[in-house]
């Protein structure tokens, strides 16, 4: 990858619908190269996939939450993971090393609706604690990593 690609990356990480003529005039190549640019970056997995981020106002989800769990020997990762996948309002589902076990993150439109999700989410097998921590700000928020060439 190079600067090029970098910049192209930038400018698809800002507009994803930019046009490919529009591009080409950013980074001072023809369509054709900047198409098998893009190729290229999409066949290394640079670019896992075109998407579009959604407003959660908009669509009445009012309260971002991110819930810490701490898990206990009786935990099943396939009950937690098929718990998740049913859950509209959980949009991210992470588990790690440290202080506490996992992560989810949470769009909701409401307090009665994130207690019953902390209801049905305390009642799973090895959940032996859970600490809700409700988004107040989020002066940073990039939904995805910068290039760097």
């Amino acid at each position: 990858m190079d600067h090029i690609d970098s910049e192209i990356l930038q400018l698809l990480q800002d507009n994803a619908r930019i046009s490919l003529s529009e591009i080409s005039s950013h980074v001072n190549l023809s369509v054709s190269a900047v198409s098998e640019r893009l190729k290229k970056l999409e066949q290394s997995e640079l670019i896992l996939r075109y998407t579009t981020i959604l407003n959660p106002l908009s669509f009445g989800k009012h309260l971002e939450v991110f819930v810490l769990l701490m898990l206990g020997p009786s935990f099943d990762p396939s009950v937690m993971e098929k718990f998740v996948a049913q859950e509209p309002d959980i949009l991210e589902y992470h588990c790690f090393a440290g202080g506490s076990d996992a992560l989810v993150k949470i769009y909701t439109e409401g307090t009665s609706m994130l207690n019953r999700l902390m209801g049905d989410m305390r009642k799973l097998p090895g959940i032996d604690r859970v600490i809700v921590h409700i988004v107040t700000a989020s002066p940073k928020n990039d939904p995805s990593v910068k290039p760097i060439s």
